[in-house]
């Protein structure tokens, strides 16, 4: 299965207390004749001019790069490229047009981009009769970036595997499957979205960028993993994950005395109940032993976000002190990071009400706690169209570093609005406004994964997007 999709997206950055643009400062430099030096320049996404420039994207991102939502229902809403989409497996494609301004003034980009609407993505299904109602189940699916010289599974992130694993299904017993899966939060925190979870909805991209694993994004894609789908009894499922982290030690070992099989695994149990009108997901799931072994948001169920450290304007020293470890070395006292997620959507006919609630308890130096509560409405007008309505807020609950000055402590804000209309059975035309507003101690979260183009601490950015879906 196929899908295109071509959106236009506008960004537009508002400094606090900035007018009109103001002009180019020069680069940081010792001042001239010893007189005063130059304006200081804000660093792009929030990091101070001094910070060492972030890592390279990951291998791995899903594009893929921020996960696929799931499709969204018939008129549905919009997903996003680097996407967020739950199955079925071989979506869609979609370029993308966008602009942005992200320092001081008025700084814009315009350029083009692989999906918005979901991520855009080439896969495979099959299933083979084993007799008894058993049967044999696979599925492989592929990240496209269709606007660049990228090919199948490849992408301006890297290589981009979204799904694949094989299994046992039975209508009576449920389905045992093993490979690159979802983790329960991918599906549940779709579900209960105003927009199904694509990377410009508010949940979406402040959950992804934050670093949680429940979100409809590559971070709630895991490797390595076995899961459990039990049958529907009456409309209720429930889902078991398990992944192993298969770390080794500094010298390439499995020494039990050096590295243990826990280390970087991951499991996560959860519930849904969908009868008539009600939607409801309880969930929970955990990060063992978290080893910093790179500080990346790659799939291979490592670490921490980095993005998180450059918003945070931490010197590198701070930065190592925070993680408890050097880059590339093993920490033997790695902890857990647990999270969890209660959400609901209930149909009344005029209108779909939908809420959800979640936190992360991070052991770990970093203390990365923080929630994030949503709410949102999909108004169904005319015959073919839907107007979507999405408010979010990420809390942060970091504390102090070892100076004793405030980290991420503030909170990130965002709001949406959009426009579905569903002019055939495969193709959508669709129109999506996002704000988003960034206190000082929160990070540069921002739509569309949190480039640098469009979020920044303690400001605010604003986001247009418009465009087709198109499947097939």
């Amino acid at each position: 299965m196929y899908g295109i999709r071509y959106s236009i997206k506008n960004i537009t950055h508002t400094e606090r207390g900035g007018g009109g643009a103001s002009p180019p400062s020069p680069p940081p430099g010792p001042p001239a004749g010893g007189g005063r030096g130059p304006p200081r320049l804000r660093a792009l996404g929030g990091a101070p001019p001094h910070a060492a420039p972030p890592p390279p994207p990951p291998a791995g991102g899903g594009g893929g790069g921020g996960g696929g939502a799931p499709p969204p229902p018939p008129g549905g809403g919009p997903g996003r490229a680097g996407g967020r989409r739950r199955p079925p497996p071989g979506g869609p494609a979609r370029p993308s047009i966008r602009a942005g301004t992200n320092i001081r003034g008025s700084n814009t980009f315009s350029g083009i981009q692989s999906g918005l609407l979901g991520g855009s993505r080439i896969g495979f299904r099959g299933q083979e009769a084993l007799g008894n109602g058993l049967k044999a189940v696979f599925t492989l699916e592929y990240a496209l970036d269709i606007d660049g010289n990228f090919g199948l599974g490849a992408s301006s992130n890297g290589l981009a595997a979204r799904q694949q694993f094989v299994g046992l299904s039975s209508e009576t017993f449920g389905t045992v499957a093993i490979g690159r899966q979802y983790a329960p939060g991918y599906v549940a925190s779709g579900n209960n979205d105003a927009f199904r979870g694509p990377t410009f909805a508010p949940q979406s991209f402040l959950t992804a960028e934050a670093g949680n694993t429940i979100t409809p994004n590559n971070n709630a894609r895991w490797n390595n993993a076995i899961t459990y789908t039990s049958p529907n009894w009456g409309g209720f499922t429930g889902k078991a994950i398990y992944a192993f982290g298969e770390r080794s030690a500094g010298d390439g070992s499995y020494n039990n005395k050096l590295t243990s099989v826990s280390d970087n695994g991951r499991y996560g149990i959860g519930f849904n109940f969908t009868s008539g009108p009600v939607n409801a997901d309880l969930l929970y799931q955990v990060r063992q032993d978290v080893q910093a072994t790179t500080i990346s948001l790659a799939g291979n169920n490592s670490t921490l976000p980095a993005a998180v450290y450059a918003a945070s304007n931490f010197p590198v020293n701070e930065r190592v002190a925070l993680n408890g470890v050097l880059p590339g070395r093993s920490n033997p006292n790695g902890k857990d990071i647990n999270e969890w997620y209660v959400g609901g959507s209930y149909d009344l006919q005029v209108v779909r009400l939908m809420a959800s609630y979640q936190g992360q308890n991070d052991k770990n130096a970093a203390n990365l706690d923080n929630q994030t509560w949503s709410v949102g409405a999909v108004i169904p007008v005319m015959a073919s169209s839907k107007i979507h309505l999405s408010y979010a807020q990420l809390m942060w609950d970091q504390g102090r570093n070892t100076l004793g000055q405030s980290l991420l402590n503030g909170n990130s804000d965002a709001a949406a609005i959009g426009w579905t209309t569903q002019t055939s059975k495969r193709t959508t035309l669709y129109a999506t406004y996002v704000w988003t507003n960034n206190d000082r101690n929160s990070i540069a979260a921002g739509p569309n994964g949190g480039a640098p183009l469009t979020g920044a601490r303690d400001e605010q950015n604003q986001t247009f997007i418009a465009g087709v879906n198109h499947t097939f």
